[in-house]
């Protein structure tokens, strides 16, 4: 089986251009439920019904797995059997009438707009580490680009004249997102003088650590602990607090949901929709405390 996860995990990252991210939780998700084919008897995926793709959620559900990861559990169980049956190995897929997990909308977290200025002010722009950190903060906020596409920008993805940037989302679906004059100047004052110092030898990669080499997505977290700490924010900062206080704050300030979600990237306007609900909950917030029968 591990031979047959392998050849479709190879046929996702080419054929599809799943990112690497992708590639990595699918195969976690592949290994494990062959794991519990193997306990539960079944030596071959090609062999399994569909009692034991519900028997597998089921498992997953008392283990405490959140909805969405069991839903992506089987987000990656369907791919693996539409493939097989693709590639003519298998009649039918024994999970396609097995159905999803009931989700809860969850909130993003988002920071208000004087947080995320104390947040951006954190970085001491006046020295190299400082001014690349200060750099990235601004073009995290001023794009809402996810972190893995932040760590993958090269030099020639910066169109400096019009002021946009070209992002590689998933599926390898490129997108233009304007960049804005406040991270405009922090990204030139950064590409001109620290970015000089960081470069140890020639590199593609936009934002370099002090090995000259591009970040990682773990480097880029620690640094954004290290400012978060600073600002006294580090309880209320995760991974995505730029791009879901950027779509947040454009919502708040009048604009559409088509816009937003272009910018972000997303396939279907649904996912946009969630922020939504957050402009909606300060919108009462704002009613509450400035209506006279609020």
């Amino acid at each position: 089986m591990q031979d047959s996860i392998d050849a479709y995990l190879q046929f996702i990252a080419v054929e599809k251009g799943s990112s690497l991210n992708t590639l990595e939780a699918y195969g976690r998700d592949l290994l494990r439920y062959a794991q519990f084919l193997s306990r539960s008897g079944v030596k071959d995926a090609k062999t399994a019904r569909p009692e034991h793709a519900t028997a597998f959620l089921w498992e997953l559900r008392a283990e405490g797995l959140s909805a969405n990861s069991i839903n992506r559990c089987l987000a990656a169980v369907r791919g693996f059997y539409k493939y097989l049956v693709r590639e003519g190995r298998i009649g039918e897929s024994p999970v396609a009438e097995v159905g999803l997990s009931k989700t809860w909308t969850k909130l993003p977290g988002a920071l208000s707009r004087a947080e995320m200025d104390r947040l951006l002010a954190a970085p001491r722009a006046d020295g190299t580490i400082g001014a690349r950190d200060k750099a990235m903060l601004e073009l995290l906020y001023a794009t809402g680009i996810r972190v893995s596409e932040l760590i993958a920008l090269t030099l020639n993805d910066v169109n400096w004249h019009v002021g946009y940037l070209t992002a590689m989302g998933k599926g390898r679906k490129e997108r233009i997102v304007p960049i804005g004059r406040a991270a405009i100047r922090s990204l030139k004052n950064y590409v001109e003088g620290a970015r000089l110092q960081l470069e140890k030898k020639q590199s593609p990669f936009l934002f370099l650590n002090r090995a000259g080499e591009g970040l990682t997505r773990q480097g880029f977290w620690k640094i954004v602990k290290r400012h978060a700490r600073t600002a006294g924010l580090e309880s209320k900062v995760h991974p995505h607090t730029f791009r879901h206080s950027f779509a947040t704050h454009l919502l708040e300030g009048g604009a559409d949901l088509r816009s937003v979600q272009i910018m972000l990237g997303h396939a279907d306007i649904s996912t946009t929709q969630i922020y939504t609900h957050v402009t909606r909950s300060r919108l009462k917030e704002i009613h509450k405390k400035y209506h006279p029968r609020g």
